[in-house]
């Protein structure tokens, strides 16, 4: 089987078979036809971009048969059996096996062709699909800081640049920006070996703290019976992550700050020094130089971790992102309650983002999860009283935009293709919308 064939066509009856075959070719299509569903599977592949039309009744192996092959090979190839037999039960039953469409014998030519196209495009928009999302794997950026819009695009190109660069980051953003998120890929695309070591200095009692960073000899303090080896010296050949490095306290700052200078610890309880190489990316969401006029942060540190900053864009000024995050979301929390993914209408795409959203990224993802552990309930769209009809045209343009963005998780040529319209066109009705709509040079 070749990825060139549009259609294979499985039936029994050779004259139907050539009749179909000759309509379908006329109109452009390449057809690969079959009499028997054995021939029809040899060579099919998960990476076919070929639509299946096959007849139900058949000797040996029917219509059902092959629907249950075809899709243990790719679920998502669509299929449009046809039977000149067909009744109520039988079509419900093709339905329900998650076949494209059920068309009885002698098909209308027209309604076939429409029928025949209509799956061959949504096929080729799944397969198009899954190579950009391989390409953003290969990337890896976009499938880690989800968004289209234009701080995220920002935002990506920034971490690109700085990603392995020999110097300390001082990452910045409201609650549930996804600070550590963003640390994390900073450490993976930094080509870093060692571990990524994640600290919370907020979350440390500060008796405890310089213990957790510096590690200490035996019997350093009461109670420290045996050596222990610090997150710094742990993060060795990769990188430490400090979060809410605005809670660390002032004695710990000075010990950090030569540990930044220097690259050397000392444990507790030792006048040994150990050098340490590493990247530390530090996050808050206080200004550090502010903390420094009131004295509750030391200046020279502040002044050491902010070098290369990286500023989180909150949820709200992301227009546009919060339908693709939202499906995104729904998708890791069905799977991982083993069960389908819920839909969610545009509409209620829309209306989730026009919501401020003052968590963020990480109240968003709580949404999702609730959702599909059906504990929240999401409004459908509501009418404004007294609103013009253009106004109601915008609002439902919006949530097309919004839903189908997000279905094709931002990519704006295939959305476009997918709506009818040219690149320009979207390009300008998401500018209209607030859904960035920046056209690519």
């Amino acid at each position: 089987m070749t990825a060139s064939i549009d259609v294979i066509l499985v039936d029994d009856d050779a004259n139907v078979l050539d009749a179909c075959r000759e309509l379908l070719e006329i109109e452009g299509f390449r057809v690969s036809a079959h009499g028997s569903v054995a021939a029809a599977l040899a060579g099919l592949a998960a990476d076919s971009e070929a639509v299946v039309v096959s007849d139900v009744r058949m000797p040996r192996r029917d219509g059902f048969d092959l629907v249950a092959a075809v899709q243990a090979i790719d679920r998502e190839i669509p299929i449009v059996l046809m039977t000149g037999h067909g009744d109520i039960p039988m079509a419900l039953r093709a339905m329900r096996d998650g076949v494209w469409d059920f068309l009885e014998k002698p098909a209308d030519p027209v309604h076939l062709i429409e029928t025949v196209r209509r799956a061959r495009d949504h096929r080729r928009l799944l397969i198009e699909n899954r190579r950009l999302r391989l390409s953003i794997a290969a990337d890896g950026w976009e499938a880690r800081l989800i968004g289209h819009s234009a701080p995220m695009v920002a935002l990506r190109e920034r971490l690109k640049r700085i990603a392995g660069a020999a110097t300390d980051i001082l990452v910045l953003g409201e609650t549930g920006t996804g600070k550590e998120v963003t640390a994390r890929a900073l450490h993976d695309f930094s080509g870093r070996k060692g571990r990524f070591v994640a600290v919370n200095c907020g979350a440390i009692p500060e008796t405890m703290l310089e213990s957790e960073l510096f590690g200490h000899e035996a019997g350093a303090f009461t109670g420290a019976k045996d050596k222990r080896i610090g997150k710094i010296e742990h993060a060795h050949g990769g990188t430490l992550f400090l979060d809410e490095i605005e809670s660390m306290p002032l004695p710990a700052q000075v010990r950090l700050l030569r540990v930044l200078q220097e690259r050397v610890i000392e444990r507790l309880g030792s006048n040994d020094e150990v050098a340490v190489d590493l990247q530390v990316v530090a996050a808050t969401k206080a200004d550090l130089h502010q903390l420094a006029r009131q004295g509750r942060f030391r200046e020279d540190l502040a002044y050491r971790l902010d070098i290369a900053r990286v500023e989180l864009p909150a949820l709200s000024v992301r227009r546009g992102d919060v339908a693709l995050l939202f499906r995104h979301f729904l998708d890791l929390a069905a799977r991982r309650q083993g069960r389908a993914a819920p839909h969610v209408d545009a509409t209620v795409l829309a209306d989730l983002d026009r919501r401020n959203w003052p968590g963020n990224v990480r109240e968003l993802r709580n949404v999702a999860e609730r959702y599909v552990l059906g504990l929240e309930d999401l409004p459908t769209g509501v009418e404004v009283a007294g609103e013009t009809l253009e106004a109601r045209m915008d609002r439902v343009e919006r949530a097309i935009l919004i839903d189908s963005l997000a279905e094709q998780e931002g990519r704006i040529g295939v959305t476009a293709d997918m709506l009818g319209i040219s690149r320009k066109t979207l390009y300008l009705k998401m500018r209209k919308h607030g859904l960035g709509g920046e056209e690519e040079a």
